[in-house]
């Protein structure tokens, strides 16, 4: 994967642009935390473990930022279970 994960602050969502598509996380910021809300790959990108990286990458900023993490979407909640060193900052 060439290419890198950005926040785009306006449209609140961590992008991935790759091969003239874009993978998304969706966030939104609430009750002092970021709700991460919905994550989608295009099917041209699947397999290549992009939803994994933005999962990493929005729970990384959050960790930097020193903000708490709220988890709707359903890919994080499982990328959360292989990765419980993320448990810390996450709020039920």
């Amino acid at each position: 994967m060439d290419s890198e994960i950005s926040n785009n602050k306006t449209q609140q969502q961590f992008e991935l642009h790759l091969d003239g598509e874009i993978a998304v996380l969706q966030y939104r910021f609430h009750e002092g935390a970021i709700w991460l809300m919905h994550t989608e790959v295009p099917e041209k990108l699947e397999g290549k473990g992009i939803a994994s990286a933005l999962a990493h990458y929005s729970l990384e900023w959050a960790k930097e930022n020193q903000i708490k993490a709220k988890v709707l979407c359903p890919f994080v909640a499982i990328y959360l279970k292989r990765h419980p060193e993320y448990n810390d900052i996450i709020v039920p």
